[in-house]
């Protein structure tokens, strides 16, 4: 795939006599050129909206799902694609993983998988809070959510199992999500086994390991690109919420300035 702007110069570099040639700890370079640097082009300007404390719902699931629409009016390739962070305990270790959003509400965001050998599911095991990034180029916007997964009901996650194409629905039975396989013929086994187990059953239930989860926010970040990278960005935190961490008096300038409080949450803006 190619690096973005896809019109610039390659970033990898070439070798170079004080490069350590291959070997177990070395990799071919990648730099970002100086602006100045000939033959390399700058990184595109924002320049395509602004975003203002009057242009805010008082509520994020409001202004998320009127930013969604707008996405999806603009043809955003895919704007339903988020990255799911998690992180494990004791350890901090953060991993991420693109998923699709497939539901929001005043309540959250849910997101389906498995839930049974997935790093993820181990992760929140012992640390249910996550974070969401959004990033809709087309439109030079970027949302993030931060909170806590909670996981949905077994009659929720079958609601939404029903709906899916067979296909997927046997392949949530055979996946052992993260396991090592030696190789594909061992996956596409497993479906045969699967594809038997369930031949000429219409409705195949929802796998045990598998299912819904909801990220309930405690802060969310609406974030649009600006020229000089001058961004406008714009936090929600719930008021109370174990992401409310504002001291005592803190942020009444900017309440007084930019609007303050609305509803549930707190919302201020952010220095780019």
């Amino acid at each position: 795939m190619a690096l973005y702007p896809p019109a610039s110069p390659p970033l990898i570099c070439p070798s170079t006599p004080s490069d350590p040639g291959p070997g177990p700890t070395s990799a071919p370079s990648i730099a970002a050129a100086a602006a100045a640097a000939a033959g390399h082009k700058q990184a595109p300007q924002f320049t395509l909206s602004s975003l203002n404390f009057s242009d805010l719902s008082p509520d994020p699931f409001h202004q998320f799902r009127g930013w969604y629409v707008a996405a999806q009016v603009a043809e955003v390739v895919s704007p339903e694609t988020v990255c799911l962070s998690t992180a494990a305990l004791p350890g901090g270790r953060v991993t991420s993983r693109f998923v699709y959003l497939k539901e929001m509400d005043g309540r959250g965001f849910v997101i389906y998988s498995n839930w049974g050998t997935s790093q993820k599911s181990k992760d929140v095991e012992g640390n249910s809070w996550v974070s969401l990034a959004f990033w809709w180029r087309e439109m030079e916007r970027q949302v993030r959510v931060e909170g806590r997964i909670e996981k949905l009901s077994n009659e929720e996650s079958q609601a939404y199992f029903d709906t899916r194409a067979r296909g997927s629905r046997i392949g949530a039975w055979a996946s052992r999500q993260s396991g090592k396989i030696e190789g594909r013929e061992v996956l596409e086994g497993w479906v045969e086994e699967v594809e038997e187990k369930f031949k000429g059953v219409e409705k195949i239930p929802c796998p045990e390991f598998w299912g819904g989860v909801r990220v309930i926010p405690e802060r969310v970040e609406f974030w649009q690109g600006r020229e000089s990278r001058l961004h406008d960005r714009f936090e929600y935190v719930r008021k109370g919420g174990e992401g409310d961490e504002k001291k005592d008096g803190e942020g009444e300038e900017a309440g007084e300035k930019e609007g303050g409080a609305g509803g549930e949450w707190e919302i201020a803006r952010l220095s780019p």
